[in-house]
């Protein structure tokens, strides 16, 4: 590396630094809140703002979610995500990396990265099975890390169209129905990874996303796999990602991710990161694209932190008002009811001797 290249380097890794310092503050108690709603169950009677993830099989959404969280997730063939993964990562200065999976009352706490891929399978092939069906049961991660961005995404299932054996005829249709549940919402940021190597328009996951948001205001769409793209077919990627193909509101950026290759060469993570910012420098089309902020992962952790932050705080004032709303009409309904029992332990007996009388009292009447 040349004295440029390094000086350009120490000043990207003070620009990630200064972006992470300046928003942490900001950041982390409006997306502990959201979590704090979701965890009490207020989910269950309203949407909250979240992101989710949708793509084809295939298509490079594992390789996306890897280097935002910096951990291995599961890989493969056929479906791999077969659950709802809820992946909360949660930036801190100091202290060990740690992780918590927890699913239908069951919770477990690990300090090895390593272990993640293998605690992700186990929790889908209890909720979903060994075989390769799927489940609407949400699967929580959180990932605590000095080396993350403050952020909660929700991976869905990769889009099929044919089942393979052992899977269920109406496996796409269970899906897609899957996906409709998260993406139809209107607190919900669609979050559409498309390969740059396939024609965009014919995408299902694009299809679904256009479908649920008709104007793209809440569509924000990542381009994976640059590298493989046919040569002479990069004006054509660029056209995308410009918003000339199909236009989006929230926009395009093209990441490079470990491929298979890179993997079975055992690169790790953080040196991933590095060959992607060299790919695009380097790139004759598609170095223009760091310089507009729509190229790398790191980009991409800026651009979704701050659109989750802006989407939260848009939509503050209408859940303040639903959840008041509810704690009114909960008051009201407590008013039809006869007075609960005293909380302090030595009024209890007098209560319980006085409602045993009142109901002895309303009997005789009834039968004198």
């Amino acid at each position: 590396m040349n004295n440029q290249d390094e000086e350009r380097s120490f000043s990207e890794s003070q620009t990630h630094g200064a972006f992470h310092n300046h928003l942490t503050e900001s950041v982390q108690p409006l997306i502990e809140l959201i979590d704090s709603l979701r965890l009490i169950g207020i989910e269950k009677d309203m949407d909250l703002p979240s992101i989710a993830v949708v793509g084809d099989q295939s298509s490079g959404k594992s390789s996306v979610l890897e280097a935002l969280s910096g951990v291995g997730l599961p890989r493969g063939s056929g479906i791999v995500t077969r659950c709802p993964l809820e992946l909360k990562l949660r930036k801190f200065k100091k202290g060990p990396w740690s992780g918590t999976i927890s699913y239908c009352g069951h919770k477990e706490t690990f300090y090895d990265p390593s272990m993640v891929d293998n605690l992700v399978r186990k929790a889908q092939n209890d909720l979903a099975g060994n075989t390769v069906g799927i489940s609407d049961e949400l699967v929580t991660l959180e990932i605590s890390s000095p080396d993350v961005c403050d952020l909660t995404l929700i991976d869905l299932p990769g889009i099929t169209r044919v089942p393979v054996q052992g899977q269920p005829d109406d496996i796409a249709d269970q899906i897609k129905n899957l996906i409709q549940k998260y993406i139809s919402k209107s607190e919900t940021i669609i979050l559409v990874v498309v390969p740059c190597n396939v024609d965009i328009t014919t995408t299902e996951a694009l299809r679904m996303a256009q479908h649920a948001d008709p104007d793209g205001y809440r569509t924000l769409a990542i381009l994976t796999k640059p590298d493989l793209i046919d040569k002479g077919a990069e004006i054509d990627v660029l056209n995308i990602v410009q918003g000339r193909v199909v236009p989006l509101s929230k926009g395009y950026i093209i990441v490079r991710c470990r491929g298979q290759s890179d993997i079975n060469n055992k690169i790790p993570l953080d040196e991933a990161i590095d060959m992607e910012m060299e790919f695009f420098r380097n790139h004759r089309y598609f170095s223009s694209l760091l310089n507009d902020n729509k190229a790398s992962t790191l980009c991409l952790t800026k651009k979704l932190t701050k659109e989750l932050v802006d989407h939260i705080k848009k939509s503050l004032p209408h859940l303040t008002e639903q959840i008041n709303a509810r704690i009114l009409g909960a008051r009201e309904e407590l008013k039809k009811y006869d007075q609960g029992p005293p909380l302090e332990e030595e009024e209890m007996g007098p209560f319980l001797s006085e409602a045993r009388a009142q109901r002895i009292k309303q009997i005789t009447t009834i039968y004198p």
